[in-house]
């Protein structure tokens, strides 16, 4: 079954109307970097555009990559100024609308109708999608004496459907043949907020498991039973200090808090761990499904690909195809073919992101080249 991706939202402070960067904004950026780990800024070779400013919002999720290319563009071009809030998905799209700002990270695609409203902002074009920031969701689990576990889309959906109460169970064990699970109670943990990460992980379950997922899929948590906690960083404190306790969160989580990840049997080759590499395979698994230069991707997770993490997070900047401003269209046309780079992505794995594989990455710069 083929979704459109989407990604979580990550807790992160931010000062309300304060910008990325400036103020207080830049302590926000800081507590957003706790679980990120660090990227120090390099002389970069960037096509600059002259002066100019160039405002977006949006997204936490891609808060630390946001950071990084602001503080590495702005060095190398001087006269320009990239402000980026990051108020949520919702808020960033809602500022992009109202044409406050020139692009607007999402962790998911737009609706039908919000690609219809677009085109009284996009004069004579229309909203697409350029995927900018992927990332792994992790699966990360507290069990004594157990570093390695391997789990397929069938047993993960009854152990998060409290189907599967005990880590004996036969059909844990049976993916893990060498290894002694202890007889222990299964504590699952899902997100009590509404979240692109819960949209993610369901689709994945829905799409890789149908017949053991029964559950409509949507931003807020289907399954039944389990504990329950807002944000990532709960979900995977409770996991850090519960034993038998497993849920999902960002990979930069499960890094922070030294939690072990399962690796995930995809039908594929060998089990795949979370990592940036492997998350980086998966986003060169999808298809871009977008007409023209929209670069909306899709997860087939019926067809999975050896080495390729199958459950990947996609954060998109939007932006007006036609229509933009002309005061600030050269740097964003160049500010975002920065970000598209080799030079703007080589950096991201430090940051536990996932680069854009270098097919998707060219088919967003020739994107970008076309804004107009």
């Amino acid at each position: 079954m083929r979704r459109t991706s989407r990604w979580g939202t990550l807790l992160a402070g931010a000062c309300a109307g304060t910008l990325l960067l400036t103020g207080c904004g830049a302590q926000a950026a800081d507590k957003g970097r706790t679980d990120r780990g660090s990227a120090a800024p390099v002389a970069a070779d960037v096509d600059c555009a002259g002066p100019g400013r160039v405002r977006g919002s949006g997204s936490t999720a891609q808060q630390s990559a946001m950071e990084h290319w602001i503080d590495v563009y702005q060095r190398a071009c001087r006269g320009a100024r990239i402000a980026y809030n990051p108020l949520g998905s919702g808020a960033g799209v809602a500022q992009f609308q109202r044409r406050a700002t020139a692009f607007g990270g999402t962790d998911g695609v737009l609706s039908a109708q919000e690609i219809a409203w677009s085109r009284d902002v996009c004069r004579g074009g229309r909203a697409i999608h350029l995927p900018m920031v992927g990332g792994p969701v992790a699966i990360g689990f507290n069990l004594p004496g157990v570093d390695r576990l391997v789990l397929d889309a069938p047993t993960l959906a009854k152990i998060f459907d409290s189907r599967i109460t005990e880590w004996d169970d036969p059909a844990i064990r049976k993916l893990n043949p060498d290894t002694e699970l202890p007889s222990l109670p299964v504590r699952p943990m899902h997100r009590s907020d509404d979240s692109g990460s819960t949209q993610n992980f369901q689709d994945y379950l829905a799409g890789a498991a149908p017949g053991a997922w029964p559950h409509p899929v949507g931003k807020s948590w289907q399954g039944r039973g389990g504990g329950a906690g807002t944000g990532s960083s709960r979900i995977a404190s409770e996991v850090a200090a519960t034993p038998g306790a497993i849920g999902y969160f960002e990979l930069s989580f499960a890094a922070a808090r030294k939690i072990t990840t399962v690796s995930i049997d995809t039908g594929a080759g060998e089990p795949v761990a979370p990592t940036t590499k492997t998350a980086s395979a998966g986003i060169g698994a999808a298809e871009i499904v977008g007409k023209g230069n929209d670069k909306t991707l899709a997860f087939d997770y019926d067809a999975p690909r050896p080495g390729a993490y199958p459950i990947v997070l996609m954060t998109y900047e939007v932006v007006c195809d036609k229509g933009n401003q002309a005061a600030s269209l050269p740097v964003l046309k160049s500010f975002l073919g920065y970000t598209a780079s080799a030079e703007g992505q080589k950096h991201l794995a430090a940051l536990h992101y996932a680069p854009l594989p270098d097919g998707v990455a060219k088919e967003v710069r020739r994107a970008v080249r076309t804004l107009s």
